[in-house]
């Protein structure tokens, strides 16, 4: 639930204005939570304000001056209990060899450097809260490799073991760091902008699997991981359809 005994939680949700984020924002606002979700389209982000309640912030996390005026909201909003680090992305699917590093660059940005700038910045509210949790939605590419995914793997690596270590430095404080790393995932955008806003490639990634996994599943599984007695870590989900048994092992069907 969103109280406990007479404490009102309140998370901050990054990448909130589609999939994964904006499913996750639905489904705390539907638990109780008081949620400040975050994204860089203000459109989105006031029509899913509209629809649950939730307070929308316009930021960026690739930019310190966002991530400090996020900082700022935070502490106006009242006592911080959860941070879910949803914003990342994968760009391109080219072998090493033809790879665009400046995409590279970007992915790193985006899902290792700007996850921990929002965490380095919002841990000081977590921490006095006394009840404080760290979600960090990293990928199976965090665990296993596959051809054409090096940048985007080395990223969610990189991002997995930023949050291992981020576990080890904070134990026995009162916060708790999971990781959710999600597989084969049918959101609208994800694999829209991996390939450039390539839709019929997108569409692809997805075709002939039976039961692809979708925005809610994963955000259910983030909000189990949070709703669980405060003494209990939840330190790694990952989470595929039943279809997928690995990164390069899929069973579709009618292909």
């Amino acid at each position: 639930m969103g109280t406990n005994g007479n404490l009102q939680l309140r998370a901050v949700v990054t990448g909130a204005s589609s999939g994964i984020g904006a499913a996750t924002v639905r489904r705390l606002r539907a638990e109780g939570w008081q949620v400040l979700a975050v994204a860089r389209r203000a459109d989105r982000l006031a029509a899913l304000a509209a629809e649950t309640g939730a307070v929308p912030v316009v930021a960026d996390i690739t930019k310190a001056a966002d991530v400090a005026a996020l900082r700022e909201r935070v502490a106006a909003a009242g006592d911080l209990h959860a941070l879910v680090n949803n914003a990342g992305g994968a760009l391109g699917l080219e072998p090493i060899e033809a790879a665009d590093l400046d995409q590279w660059r970007q992915m790193f940005e985006l899902n290792v450097v700007g996850t921990m700038r929002v965490t380095q910045a919002l841990l000081p509210a977590l921490r006095e809260s006394g009840r404080g949790d760290v979600v960090v939605v990293t990928s199976t590419a965090a665990h296993e490799p596959y051809p054409g995914g090096a940048g985007y793997v080395a990223a969610k690596y990189a991002e997995r073991i930023a949050t291992r270590t981020l576990r080890l430095e904070l134990v026995g404080e009162p916060i708790r760091v999971i990781e959710i790393a999600p597989g084969m995932v049918h959101t609208e955008e994800f694999s829209l902008n991996r390939f450039g806003g390539d839709a019929e490639r997108a569409a692809t990634v997805y075709r002939g699997v039976p039961g692809a996994l979708v925005a809610e599943d994963i955000a259910d599984a983030i909000v189990w991981a949070l709703t669980r007695p405060h003494h209990v870590n939840i330190d790694l989900m990952i989470v595929r359809p039943r279809a997928q048994a690995s990164n390069t092992k899929i069973a579709r069907t009618g292909v």
